[in-house]
């Protein structure tokens, strides 16, 4: 007499109920994963940012001179707050074509202007964060920076104000040697979480 065919022996899946524990910490699972891919994609954009700004230090540095100063640093970040006047004055000129109706690029200018005055109250006030280029070791190392994203935690930032500009001794506004690389930690930052938080640039808002 022929056996009763018993399929491939696999017993079927088990539906989850839906307001089991199990079900539960499946759901909990998977907001927790899309959570972490999303702050995974947030500190990569915010690398990029920041990685393109240290870009822009490293390619605008006067390749003659082996050390900075304050002043130096402050004439290099002046530059680097008007690296937009060019696009502006574009802007301009598109919208002042005679019988151009509406305004052209209108929300770019917008987040471009919201920029320009939020790094320009950043160096008047708190300080604008640029490489420090101004101790001797750590110029050096940003020099040899490739543009890895992976390796900026090795670049140490220093804070620059505006005030800096007014410095009227000379003995202090002098290149720092190696050497001082130790007594100048209030000075120096790391690469760490909360500076990228506090320095999304181009990535988030243009």
């Amino acid at each position: 007499m022929p056996k009763p065919n018993k399929g491939n022996g696999k017993a079927p899946e088990k539906v989850c109920h839906p307001y089991s524990r199990k079900a539960a910490y499946l759901a909990g699972e998977e907001i927790r994963l899309k959570k972490k891919n999303r702050s995974n994609k947030d500190k990569a954009t915010r690398l990029s940012g920041i990685g393109e700004k240290l870009m822009w230090f490293q390619e605008n540095l006067d390749t003659e001179k082996t050390a900075f100063t304050k002043i130096d640093a402050c004439y290099i970040v002046e530059r680097y707050l008007q690296r937009f006047e060019p696009e502006l004055e574009q802007i301009e000129l598109a919208n002042g074509i005679k019988g151009r109706q509406g305004r052209l690029h209108g929300a770019r200018e917008a987040v471009v202007k919201q920029t320009m005055e939020r790094e320009l109250e950043q160096y008047k006030n708190v300080g604008f964060e640029i490489p420090d280029i101004i101790n001797a070791k750590n110029l050096k190392t940003f020099r040899e920076w490739t543009g890895d994203v992976k390796k900026l935690p090795n670049i140490k930032l220093r804070k620059v104000f505006k005030k800096d500009l007014e410095t009227k001794n000379e003995e202090d506004d002098k290149p720092e040697d190696a050497d001082d690389d130790d007594d100048n930690k209030d000075d120096e930052d790391d690469l760490d979480d909360d500076q990228l938080d506090e320095d999304v640039l181009m990535s988030d808002l243009l």
